[in-house]
């Protein structure tokens, strides 16, 4: 039998039983509000948040727990240390289905994958730069 296809953020959460829905709708809305330029949508039948269609953190849920994503291994082990208390793979950790959101990590997980980000269209626009100027050579 294969999983639900979803097709809004509203038809994820309704799917997931209230304490689960509950964590994760807390995390939505805390990244957003906080957050303001970013967006929420379905992704690969997740929960993703996003800038200008770029991953900023990845949601789901699982039988016995949640996962937060944070789209990047280096923000991942940067944070390694306050990760400590949760299972943390390479792009992600688990989170307990009753999760008391802890808003600071969110905040900051959030916040060091936009500089993250930042810092890729930063060296592209250097890059572009780069090319732009061997152009003129030839």
């Amino acid at each position: 039998m294969s999983s639900p296809r979803f097709n809004s953020i509203e038809e994820y959460l309704a799917s997931l039983d209230p304490t689960k829905e509950r964590t994760l709708r807390s995390v939505i809305d805390l990244i957003l509000t906080q957050f303001p330029e970013l967006e929420s949508k379905i992704s690969w039948n997740v929960l993703t948040i996003h800038r200008n269609g770029k991953y900023v953190v990845g949601l789901a849920a699982y039988k016995n727990h949640l996962t937060f994503s944070a789209w990047s291994p280096r923000v991942i082990e940067d944070f390694k240390m306050r990760l400590g208390k949760f299972v943390v793979f390479k792009n992600c950790f688990q989170i307990p289905v009753d999760w008391k959101v802890d808003r600071k990590l969110v905040k900051d997980l959030v916040r060091a994958r936009l500089a993250e980000l930042d810092l890729v269209r930063a060296r592209l626009a250097e890059l572009d730069l780069v090319r732009a100027r061997l152009a003129e050579l030839d």
